[in-house]
């Protein structure tokens, strides 16, 4: 748009919105000038400075900002340098475009910013300015070149403005970085190369701001079309942070993030990939397709199992995420909220499947203990000659076979943060007693140790067992039965839902994004009772959003095994006394080869073998 006058101007703007004027009606200028007119009610010829927000309003603001314009201040300087004889100025705004930080440049150029008050504290939102660099490129979530005339207020046809949005660790709207000129002998080619340089500082700054937030994870650079995403996962590879553009190139969610969703079924690398330094690596997507050069960062200081997931602006939003619209989850969640931050165990109950990990986890991003550990043990899966080793850790030289340098256990581990017990209702007696006392004395006798370690602990429970029977029949202490039930939380089986079709319809949103569901299939996911409840129901879509042709899923697709009608209990008990009965008459008997098929330790598949009564050759 060629210069005009202020009468002249005002009289391009209305005639771009009313469709009458030669520029391109489907523009971006066009459609924020029309926004502003329609819209916000403004008009072009207003005259005037923009709002300007006093010191105190200024500390105000700004505090939220404090960490992102720490971590910006380094790259907004060497903008400022590189730009600075162009006689640009370089800013930092909020989401709000409230200039926050702000490098004039040289005395000549500086004194029109300053008469025209472009400077920290004052506020360039499209709303109250119209169309600008700033305001307009937060209006849109996209970088913008808004060059002289192309503003909306006839008195800024002199600026020339390229501003690149910002975005937080969790992709969210952060804020803009905007360079201003008003050097008349610039053209606009001259700006779109400056705008290319500062959309470059702002991945700079993004990349630092992720990498501050997730200093105790793994990160994963990935290559794609809108430039590299970053991956943040956890040592057993459990995602727990995601940028923006990596969230556009895998599809992931914040209630995937938040449920820990598993790297490896988006991305494949080599498993020894950054052990030692930031490794480029060839990356594969999930079906082993090529994806590119990639890089793997490893935790830049002393790290936790599982570090600190993006918490939410409020922490209980996983926890209302998972309860849905179940009435007895809600009530549950409700009274974890009103628990606050009291150390009481909690005991989740609900079959296999259900999510009781999941559910933990979301407890732990909850609490006052996210910023710590969260560390979790199967009780079923591990050996019993082995729990008491990783449960309660042990020093140097306590027995055979024993690491040279000793283990502090998973109990120790957990110091400061969570203990997610899975199972618990297969822990032997012997280790219930030792339990007990850790939970009574707050603190750890490691094995061979001289002393014990304090420790400070917050335990999660979790069961498919009736333990208050089990108390009863002497097959699990009472005592200890008692205090880990300082509130009790049952987990629906999924057939018990009262919004099971919402759960239905979510994960098959997040298992097979690119299909859609038939009639057919609708119905018989609504009507299959799910004896392996959410798990099932993941595997189930993942496998059908594979199979599926042209996106959409028909009954075909679907592996579910004939399990009674709509609303019939399964006798779990029964089902897995078959499973292993079969498994045992296949091997001939032989508990070994039996639990290796089953994927049991030979242990655990001894004490089931024992609670479900089964016969077998001596």
């Amino acid at each position: 748009m060629a210069s005009l006058s202020a009468s002249n101007h005002v009289a391009r703007v209305l005639s771009v919105a009313n469709h009458v004027a030669d520029v391109d009606a489907s523009s971006r200028i066009a459609n924020s000038w029309r926004r502003c007119l329609i819209s916000h009610k403004l008009d072009p010829a207003r005259q005037g400075p923009p709002q300007t927000l006093t010191e105190a309003e200024i500390r105000h603001v700004a505090g939220p900002m404090e960490e992102v314009i720490r971590l910006a201040t380094p790259d907004l300087d060497d903008l400022a340098r590189v730009l600075r004889d162009a006689g640009y100025c370089v800013n930092l705004a909020d989401a709000n475009a409230t200039m926050l930080f702000s490098r004039l440049p040289c005395e000549a150029d500086a004194k029109m910013f300053l008469d025209w008050k472009i400077y920290t504290g004052s506020n360039f939102a499209e709303t109250f300015e119209g169309t600008n660099g700033l305001g307009t490129a937060l209006a849109e979530e996209k970088p913008i070149l808004v060059h002289r005339d192309e503003h909306f207020r006839a008195q800024w046809h002199m600026f020339s403005c390229a501003v690149a949005p910002l975005f937080d660790q969790a992709g969210r709207l952060a804020g803009a970085i905007n360079i201003t000129s008003c050097r008349e002998d610039l053209e606009r080619t001259a700006h779109q190369l400056a705008l290319a340089v500062t959309m470059e500082a702002t991945r700079r700054v993004e990349g630092a701001i992720f990498r501050g937030h997730f200093r105790n994870a793994w990160i994963a650079t990935v290559p794609g079309d809108g430039g590299s995403g970053l991956i943040a996962y956890d040592d057993d590879r459990r995602i727990v942070g995601a940028c923006r553009s990596a969230r556009a190139l895998l599809g992931l969610t914040d209630g995937m993030i938040a449920s820990g969703i598993d790297l490896s079924r988006y991305l494949k690398f080599d498993h020894h990939a950054g052990r030692s330094s930031d490794d480029v690596v060839a990356l594969r997507r999930a079906d082993g397709s090529a994806l590119g050069q990639g890089h793997i960062a490893p935790p830049q200081r002393a790290r936790s199992p599982v570090p600190r997931r993006d918490v939410p602006a409020d922490r209980f939003d996983a926890l209302n995420r998972l309860a849905g619209r179940d009435p007895g989850l809600v009530k549950s969640v409700k009274r974890l909220r009103n628990i606050g931050d009291h150390n009481l165990p909690v005991l989740l109950h609900g079959e296999t499947g259900v999510g009781k990990d999941v559910f933990a986890r979301a407890i732990h991003a909850a609490s006052n203990r996210a910023r710590n550990d969260y560390v979790a043990l199967n009780c079923a899966a591990m050996p019993e000659s082995l729990i008491d080793a990783e449960l309660f850790g042990y020093e140097a030289g306590a027995f055979t076979g024993a690491r040279r340098e000793g283990s502090k256990g998973l109990i120790v581990q957990a110091d400061g943060g969570t203990l997610f017990l899975d199972e618990i209702g297969d822990m032997p007696i012997a280790l219930q007693t030792r339990l007990l006392r850790v939970l009574e004395n707050r603190e750890v006798w490691p094995l061979g140790a001289r002393r014990p370690v304090p420790v400070d602990i917050r335990l999660i429970s979790a069961t498919h067992r009736d333990l208050g029977r089990m108390a009863e029949e002497g097959a699990f202490r009472a005592d200890l039965y008692f205090r880990l039930r300082g509130m009790e939380v049952r987990l629906p089986a999924l057939r018990d839902r009262a919004d099971r079709d919402d759960i239905i319809r979510q994960i098959a949103r997040e298992e097979a994004p690119n299909c859609r569901l038939s009639e057919e299939v609708w119905a018989l996911l609504s009507a299959y009772p799910y004896p392996g409840n959410m798990r099932q129901l993941r595997h189930v879509l993942r496998l059908a959003g594979c199979t599926a042709e042209n996106g959409v899923i028909t009954d075909a697709d679907l592996d579910l095994p004939p399990f009674g009608g709509r609303g019939a209990e399964p006798d779990l008990a029964a089902a897995e006394r078959a499973t292993i009965v079969e498994a045992l008459r296949k091997h001939s008997g032989r508990v070994t080869e039996a639990a290796r098929a089953l994927k049991l330790s030979r242990a655990t598949l001894y004490r089931k073998i024992k609670q479900l009564k089964i016969e077998t050759a001596q």
